[in-house]
């Protein structure tokens, strides 16, 4: 019996992606960034930034130069998206045009930044499938920055578009846009944790995507230097807020989150034993060490070895055969 078909019944399992989304600008840090990827395997996802990485000026070259990397053989997993400027920035649809019509075929999304409200963020959209659809993607998937009042306000109805699958905090544009009444330091922790607007943003946004099905990401830390900085960080996203997937903004962040982001052993092992259990009980409600389990507890962990098999992580034979029935749906 297929696991995910008995478990989820018909409905598509909630979308999972690489925990890590590391953010590269300049050439030289777009070329490092997949070199890494190339060692380290799709373990982490890269995102080509033409919104803060283009020079003034220079907006269509970088344009240009995203494309022919993402085109490029280095570009082996097809786990590589590209930011675009935000819709109302002269340079969004040069960048759409340019990216998407050149490379739709190869982008793992594109990321829309600074979406005004749900209307926005539909209109972005339909521009970027004017050039996905006839390179023949028929359903790019799109992540959206939630950075501004009207995003926040609409979430849940962005999150439930099924063209997006990821939404991600933009939390210094966020703080910013408060005009002093959230003070700068709440864009790094401890505040970012503990005021309450901030908090408030992080739970609505997490919730709707959890809701819909879909991956909240968390958004940078700022430390560069100290990876226990962003250890914690990652720690307390995923813990305390339910996010799924952080930016990275330098790769000495990358380990960090993707450890912290990770199931550990001692999950994988109880999820192993519980599904194996369940397995053989033809997922019938089954007691394990004084313990009920049935259908709902089963769902989870589910999703810990399927998390577990995404970070990389050589699971017990018994968890490889029942996750090696089915795969990871499919992008929508």
């Amino acid at each position: 019996m297929n696991p995910s078909e008995v478990l989820f019944q018909g409905k598509r399992q909630p979308l999972l992606l690489p925990t890590c989304d590391h953010y590269a600008g300049s050439e030289k840090l777009m070329r490092k960034s997949s070199a890494l990827q190339q060692e380290l395997g799709p373990l982490f996802d890269i995102t080509f930034d033409c919104e803060d990485g283009a020079a003034a000026g220079a907006e269509q070259e970088h344009a240009h130069l995203v494309a022919t990397l993402l085109g490029d053989d280095t570009n082996r997993f097809g786990r590589i998206g590209a930011r675009v400027h935000d819709s109302a920035s002269a340079h969004f649809a040069f960048d759409v045009a340019t990216i998407v019509g050149a490379c739709a075929g190869k982008l793992a999304y594109l990321t829309l930044p600074k979406a005004d409200n749900l209307a926005d963020v539909k209109r972005m959209i339909e521009f970027v499938n004017r050039y996905a659809q006839p390179a023949g993607r028929a359903a790019l998937p799109i992540h959206v920055l939630i950075e501004t009042h009207g995003a926040l306000r609409d979430a849940w109805d962005i999150a439930a578009l099924p063209q997006v699958e990821c939404l991600s905090f933009g939390i210094m544009d966020f703080v910013s846009s408060h005009y002093g009444a959230i003070p700068g330091n709440a864009m790094r922790t401890p505040l970012q944790f503990t005021h309450p607007l901030v908090v408030r943003a992080k739970l609505e946004m997490v919730a709707a995507c959890h809701a819909h099905g879909k991956v909240p990401a968390h958004n940078v830390t700022t430390e560069l230097k100290d990876s226990a900085v962003v250890a914690n960080d990652a720690q307390r996203a995923a813990a305390e807020f339910g996010f799924t997937r952080m930016w990275s903004i330098h790769p000495n962040q990358i380990k960090p989150i993707i450890k912290a982001f990770t199931p550990r052993m001692s999950e994988v092992n109880e999820a192993t034993n519980i599904l194996v259990d369940a397995a053989n009980a033809r997922w019938g409600p089954i007691a394990q060490h004084g313990r009920l389990h049935d259908r709902a507890s089963y769902r989870y962990y589910w999703t810990v070895l399927q998390r577990a098999k995404l970070a990389g992580l050589a699971l017990p034979e018994a968890a490889a055969a029942l996750v090696n029935q089915d795969s990871q749906p499919e992008p929508i």
